[in-house]
């Protein structure tokens, strides 16, 4: 299988190679993209060097395959044109998100939705991919209403201009700025940029996606916050069902669900953190709660590697899904 990495040289594109490799996805032939400045330059990938090219190059090559993570205006006249050629887009940037001709997929959820049709398939944002991992099952079995969510989101998230900022302050050198403040020992109540609402567009993104995933009765209202950390996003949780619900049964629920790591146990002081989270694909989730301020409604505390599973991995696993289901054929010789 022809596979094209578009963004292959940054931050997620360089996860997006390593998941792809961990996973045997079975490539014949890597395309490495990215932009001009880049081309040229030489990717290793399972002990073989491959050259990056420019995106009409890659085209003109037909992958069987294309896994953007360029950004939403790349896509915006890149993924089309690759669709044209027969090549499947899976897209990590928000362009295609929110289109309602695009389905927008976490595979545990709904990667059953996906037909031949879909030449274009949008990967959810970071920090909405665990988010609904976690309330999908509960939404199954108690019907949600509304999700309250905070977030506490890695650095790396914003790329690797950021990381760059919080070592320089940590070292006290003076450098290029990601964010308009100081990062380090400091939280950011910003993620992106401000709405005409109020609410940012990463708050935006978590309300509009989590509803077109799992189900548009859900109100969702989210505050999104910048935190000084490297290992993935943290998310503090509360969820108003209308039926009441059973604790040990939601810890059940949570324990057997596809791609969901449980760590929920105050007494040996286990709950999720992104020290633990980084370079792991699953969504850990503890700190499981009743919210005894209001009826039918619970905490929680879920994190996850938005790198991984808030990117690569969600967008790998669309792909072992599409050969899953016959669309993409791995060819047999």
């Amino acid at each position: 299988m022809k596979v094209a990495v578009v963004g292959a040289t940054g931050m997620v594109g360089n996860v997006m190679l390593q998941v792809l490799r961990e996973q045997n996805f079975p490539i014949t032939e890597l395309i490495p993209v990215a932009s001009e400045k880049s081309v040229g330059q030489e990717i290793d990938f399972g002990g073989l060097k491959y050259s990056v090219v420019g995106l009409a190059t890659a085209v003109a090559m037909k992958p069987d395959v294309a896994i953007f993570s360029a950004g939403g205006e790349t896509s915006l006249e890149w993924a089309p044109k690759f669709a044209e050629v027969g090549t499947v887009v899976i897209d990590n940037s928000s362009a295609w998100r929110m289109d309602p001709t695009k389905k927008l997929i976490v595979p545990e959820i709904n990667g059953d939705s996906l037909t031949e049709n879909d030449k274009i398939i949008a990967n959810p944002n970071c920090s909405t991919i665990q988010l609904v991992l976690t309330l999908a099952p509960l939404h199954k079995k108690y019907k949600i209403k509304r999700v309250v969510v905070s977030t506490y989101q890695s650095i790396t998230g914003t790329g690797v201009k950021a990381v760059q900022q919080m070592e320089n302050e940590r070292q006290d050198i003076s450098g290029e700025m990601a964010y308009k403040y100081p990062i380090d020992k400091n939280c950011i109540p910003q993620c992106d940029s401000f709405e005409e609402n109020g609410y940012t567009k990463e708050e935006m993104k978590l309300t509009n996606e989590t509803r077109k995933i799992l189900d548009p009765a859900i109100s969702v209202t989210a505050t999104a916050v910048r935190v000084p950390v490297v290992g993935g996003h943290s998310e503090a949780v509360n969820i108003e069902f209308e039926n009441d619900f059973d604790l040990a049964d939601v810890r059940k629920i949570l324990h057997d669900a596809p791609g969901i790591t449980l760590k929920d146990d105050p007494t040996t002081f286990s709950y999720p953190m992104p020290k633990y989270a980084q370079g792991k694909d699953d969504v850990f989730v503890g700190r499981i709660r009743r919210d005894e301020s209001q009826a039918n409604t619970i905490n929680m505390w879920i994190v996850a590697d938005n790198l991984r599973k808030g990117a690569a991995t969600n967008a790998v696993q669309i792909g072992k899904a599409l050969i899953e289901k016959g669309i993409l054929v791995v060819a047999t010789h």
